[in-house]
């Protein structure tokens, strides 16, 4: 059986913590560039077609009740409900142009809806959104896709989880990120555990598949005491999976993020302590680490694919559904379909312009080169499985895999002597203490990272 387990190694983390991107794509979205727009676009979905093979859809739902000063996502933040409105009209306009695009035997596995807050919306907009985009495109109606959802505790209610379900979904992932009030209080965001947990309960008796909790550490006034007792907390009832993020303070780049007191924030010390904390606690609770921020009971659907080889990376974070193109909806949205990446327009008013005239509202993307489509297989099999076979990649791409990556090679050779990985002549292995700094291990691989390290958080 793979070996899912961590090491933490202080000396490590410290020498390698530097910046680096999360590679939910290979190349990074950074590479995206306003030389790709709708018929590009429309092209690469024509060669999606051809080649067949299910669809994943992503929806972003930008609207929020209240800012979270730690929050660097595309939001839109009112308490006016009624600004919704004219977005959901324009982005079932966008369904319907993406889905007369796409083949109509293609069937939709996976499904998700972020944000912002997609239940920022009443459930007669979620229910109109969900008919247009089954109109649109096949979605299933057997309960075996991955339809998931992120929830703010805070704007769900037992109704609610139950209309969720009614429509389809059977993921959902909750936000919380810190139960401390004085943390909580410093980023705005309060929010009590009666709430979280009411809401976590009542998705298991709606028959939800698969719970998730997202927690942040590194946010102002954390300690390794405070942030121990949330964690308790949580265990205590459960949940499937974990999202653990590393928060990254970058308030020259995101606005909010100046509400936020420098003086409140954790060393590099202590960031570091909690991390190791929380590492320790979900093992000896008995999960595995499945990578990049997420750990998942043994039974879970991530953990059994990382075991079995088919863990994927895309836009949403891990995925089992390696097969599926992405289509992104609304605005921001990425996509991947074929050998391209695309994302839509950022503002408001642009999107019903484009939509408007009749256009899809690509705003930027790239299309992928041999050499792109090589290393994004690299650091997709790297990221998701640890575990890497150059016969595998050779017989793929037809290269000699020494020969072609000579000087990445070269470039790993430290980090063998430093016990993150080992290296043989027939593939890498990422061992235990390989497995937090696996960014740095990828990084390797990135031809394009030299000019655009400076635009990414660090690594731990």
């Amino acid at each position: 059986m793979m070996d899912q387990s961590i090491k933490f190694d202080l000396d490590l983390i410290n020498r390698y913590d530097k910046a680096g991107p999360r590679y939910t794509s290979y190349p990074t979205a950074l590479e995206l560039h306003e030389g790709f727009g709708d018929q590009e676009y429309r092209q690469h979905i024509a060669k999606s077609n051809a080649a067949g093979g299910p669809l994943s859809l992503y929806f972003h739902i930008p609207f929020c009740d209240t800012v979270c000063f730690y929050c660097a996502c595309n939001k839109i933040v009112t308490k006016n409900r009624k600004h919704a409105e004219p977005y959901l009209a324009n982005l079932c306009k966008e369904i319907a142009m993406q889905g007369d695009l796409f083949d109509s035997n293609r069937i939709v596995n996976q499904l998700h809806w972020g944000g912002g807050t997609p239940t920022f919306l009443n459930y007669e907009q979620m229910k109109m959104l969900m008919a247009v985009t089954r109109q649109h495109f096949h979605l299933r109606d057997d309960d075996k896709g991955e339809y998931s959802i992120e929830v703010d505790p805070r704007e769900t209610n037992d109704q609610t989880i139950e209309q969720l379900r009614e429509l389809g979904f059977n993921r959902i992932s909750l936000g919380l990120q810190d139960f401390d009030p004085a943390v909580q209080k410093a980023v705005n965001r309060l929010q009590s555990e009666e709430q979280t947990f009411s809401v976590l309960e009542a998705a298991r008796v709606e028959g939800f598949r698969s719970t998730n909790i997202d927690l942040i550490y590194g946010l102002p006034l954390q300690t390794v005491d405070t942030f121990a007792k949330t964690l308790d907390k949580i265990l205590a009832v459960e949940p499937d999976r974990f999202s653990i993020f590393n928060y990254a303070h970058m308030p020259a780049r995101f606005k909010t993020q100046r509400q936020i007191n420098d003086a409140d924030m954790p060393t590099p010390d202590v960031k570091l302590a909690i991390l190791q904390m929380v590492g320790q606690r979900l093992t000896e609770a008995g999960y595995v680490y499945i990578g990049m921020d997420h750990f998942a009971k043994p039974d879970d659907e991530l953990a059994v694919a990382q075991r079995e080889g088919h863990l994927y990376r895309n836009f949403q974070g891990y995925s089992t559904h390696s097969d599926c193109d992405l289509v992104g909806l609304g605005i921001t949205s990425i996509g991947r379909v074929g050998d391209a990446y695309i994302q839509n327009v950022k503002e408001l008013d642009e999107y019903e312009q484009l939509i408007g005239q009749g256009q899809l509202p690509v705003f930027k993307g790239v299309e992928l080169d041999d050499d792109d489509k090589l290393r994004r297989a690299v650091i997709t099999q790297l990221i998701c499985h640890f575990d890497l076979s150059f016969a595998a990649v050779e017989q793929q791409f037809g290269i000699n895999f020494s020969n072609y990556f000579a000087n990445e090679l070269e470039a790993l050779a430290p980090m063998q002597a430093d016990g993150l990985l080992m290296l043989s002549s027939e593939g890498i292995k990422v061992l235990s203490a390989g497995r937090l700094l696996i960014r740095n291990i990828c990084m390797v691989f990135d031809k394009y990272l030299a000019q655009k390290q400076q635009q990414f958080s660090r690594v731990i």
